[in-house]
């Protein structure tokens, strides 16, 4: 097996990885989780599909991830991570969909509409 690459989005953070056999160095953006996501919700949030399979150990992974705040990202780097575990081997397929880590969240921001200040947020309405 040689590097997998895959890709996972959420709103708007784009997760490119690539997963090689290793000893499970996990680096964001030249950086070691624990120093890009100081966190440890969001390191949890990263690791839940390895963990789900039992594979913390085994794989090292490289991220580049642009885009969005830090939960968008790490939630975007789940989906990639889920993905290139399915490649490897597909019977961590079903334990993934199982738990929603396959799924795509499509939930995106509402553009905002002309006349409003928000998205649906009127200004204030004055009587007199």
């Amino acid at each position: 097996m040689d590097v997998i690459n895959t890709i996972g989005r959420r709103k708007t953070s784009v997760a490119r990885l690539y997963m090689t056999p290793g000893k499970g160095d996990i680096n964001i953006n030249g950086r070691v989780i624990a120093d890009y996501f100081p966190s440890d919700v969001l390191q949890i949030i990263v690791k839940q599909p390895l963990v789900k399979v039992s594979q913390v150990e085994n794989f090292d992974i490289k991220v580049n991830v642009d885009g969005g705040g830090l939960k968008g990202q790490a939630e975007a780097i789940r989906l990639a991570i889920s993905r290139a575990l399915c490649e490897v081997d597909a019977e961590f397929r079903s334990p993934l969909k199982g738990e929603g880590f396959l799924t795509r969240d499509p939930r995106m921001v509402e553009r905002k509409k002309y006349g409003k200040r928000k998205a649906r947020r009127s200004f204030q309405f004055s009587k007199r």
